[in-house]
């Protein structure tokens, strides 16, 4: 039976969305999904126990607590940790499932995704096409909302160490031949509906990465991922010569969210300093 984790922070116009999907899923087994609510002033842990989930309802904001909360609620594996704005394919959980059991040794498994930029201005949609293409976003297991992980995988951790980039400390944890994308499930991720929300993504982001690498050095048993400055240039742009004005947004805005990066910050492992612009649906 499946574990679904889905640690949400004010998340009551999606929620309801991500919890029927799972609801509707094409698998013939029971799946337990909890939900834990973070620092919510709104109504997610109501209507996430409207729709039948273990509720986790801690006041304090703050992702890695949460995930390691929801943790302590789930019993079973695989263990799938999955965003509250992402909505699973009907045969998601059956594809999840039986790629960890197809190969001896396969530890965690991800859905391919697909970047939603339709409607954002030229500049976000010039950053995704150079981003969507790096090497890195095609194996990695961060950047999609959801990740998989069977019982050995799940082992490889007690809990969740507070990082800002939970899914990169994931990739941390698994070499190359322990990892899958499962190409028959594809999730939809949305891009910011604006340049400020990029760059604040992005920032985070850049934040993350730094908190990582910090840890790696202090701790052998990471294996972080080596920054790949010029994949932008060498994976994309020269193969793809169409995309060097694409390329030249891509550097300006990696360049000052590198620079937003450095400055003085509140502590963001107990805040999500997420980009909210996404998350307008309905539930």
């Amino acid at each position: 039976m499946p574990s679904v984790v889905i640690a949400a922070h004010n998340e009551e116009h999606l929620i309801g969305s991500c919890l029927r999907a799972i609801a509707d899923q094409d698998f013939s087994g029971d799946v337990q999904v909890v939900v834990s609510a973070n620092g919510c002033t709104d109504r997610t842990a109501e209507v996430a126990r409207q729709a039948g989930a273990d509720v986790v309802d801690r006041p304090e904001p703050g992702k890695t607590a949460a995930l390691n909360a929801g943790d302590g609620v789930a019993t079973s594996f695989p263990r799938i940790y999955l965003d509250a704005d992402i909505i699973l394919p009907r045969d998601a959980l059956s594809s999840f499932t039986t790629r960890l059991g197809s190969r001896a040794g396969c530890l965690a498994v991800v859905p391919r995704r697909r970047l939603e930029t339709s409607g954002r201005p030229w500049a976000v949609r010039a950053y995704f096409a150079i981003n969507e293409r790096l090497p890195v976003f095609q194996t990695g297991l961060f950047g999609r909302g959801v990740i998989v992980l069977s019982e050995e995988g799940r082992s490889r951790f007690s809990t969740f160490p507070p990082l800002i980039a939970d899914d990169l400390f994931l990739d941390s944890l698994y070499a190359e031949k322990e990892r899958a994308v499962v190409n028959d499930v594809e999730v939809t991720v949305e891009a910011p509906h604006t340049t400020r929300d990029l760059l604040r993504r992005l920032v985070r982001v850049r934040r993350g990465n730094a908190q990582m690498r910090a840890a790696g050095a202090a701790d052998l048993a990471l294996t972080v991922r080596r920054p790949q400055r010029w994949s932008w240039l060498i994976d994309v742009v020269i193969p793809h010569p169409r995309l060097a004005l694409a390329g030249i947004a891509y550097v300006s805005i990696t360049l000052t969210a590198a620079i937003l990066a450095r400055r003085q910050v509140q502590d963001t492992a107990r805040t999500w300093g997420r980009d909210e612009s996404t998350r307008s649906g309905g539930s």
